[in-house]
């Protein structure tokens, strides 16, 4: 999408970025965490709509008389499959990214992603829903510290995790047509694992981005969205993994 995702990261040495008092990296960091909550309290308040507000609800869903998920409907499909979408067009439409277009881009896809986990809220119960969330802002803290403060470079490390992402969406895909609990035991393990170590990688890529973008404010003001969405998006799959092994289901 911009040079953010080409891995500034690669460019400077991870052990350059130490601790030291740097308050422009303090607030650009703050600049993306706070990107990331607002995220996740917006995805929040829409999942709880879509799964519970009949009206709305009804129009993405086939429930039970119980008030579990039995299918999605056809909107419900365009809503699931919209961010994917939405991400590959961005991809070629957005050759020269602005702190404007990027924002609006993070801003729709957490809308569709929350919009789209309704599902969660039909399938499993809330107090489950609620200790995973606490279990997942936990772990994503701690990982988060681990990959700002360490000077190991991570950058190998995460290219070992990218082939692991790719190597569990292949295996979810032909899962689909399986249906072998073994599978799918297996992905939602290694899943935890690799979103789990994305969170260390995409940490400490953001303040090598800081690093290396120096004074370029616009830069960086991109940065921050696509940092954010990175970030957010390693929450929510975390997340749902994290449900889809310890959940308890309706």
């Amino acid at each position: 999408m911009n040079d953010f995702n080409r891995g500034y990261a690669r460019s400077i040495p991870a052990d350059r970025a130490d601790m030291s008092v740097d308050a422009g990296l303090r607030s650009f960091m703050l600049g993306v965490y706070n990107k990331v909550a607002l995220g996740l309290v917006l995805s929040a308040a829409l999942a709880y709509l879509t799964g519970t507000f009949a009206p709305i609800r009804d129009l993405m869903y086939a429930t039970t008389p119980d008030g579990r998920l039995a299918g999605m409907t056809v909107l419900g499909m365009i809503v699931a499959f919209a961010p994917l979408g939405l991400m590959l067009i961005s991809g070629f439409a957005m050759r020269n990214p602005t702190p404007r277009s990027s924002g609006i881009l993070y801003w729709s896809l957490v809308s569709l992603i929350g919009a789209s986990l309704g599902v969660v809220v039909l399938v499993y119960t809330g107090a489950s829903i609620f200790q995973t969330f606490l279990i997942t802002a936990t772990a994503f803290g701690g990982l988060s510290l681990f990959g700002y403060t360490t000077k190991k470079d991570l950058t190998g490390f995460g290219s070992f995790l990218i082939m692991g992402l790719i190597g569990i969406v292949l295996a979810s895909l032909v899962n689909i047509f399986l249906k072998l609990p073994a599978i799918a035991m297996i992905v939602n393990v290694l899943g935890v694992f690799i979103f789990a170590g994305l969170i260390a990688y995409d940490t400490q890529r953001l303040k090598m981005t800081y690093y290396a973008l120096e004074n370029d404010h616009v830069g960086q003001g991109v940065a921050t969205n696509y940092g954010a969405l990175s970030l957010y998006l390693n929450f929510i799959n975390l997340f749902q993994f994290l449900l889809a092994l310890f959940g308890d289901r309706r």
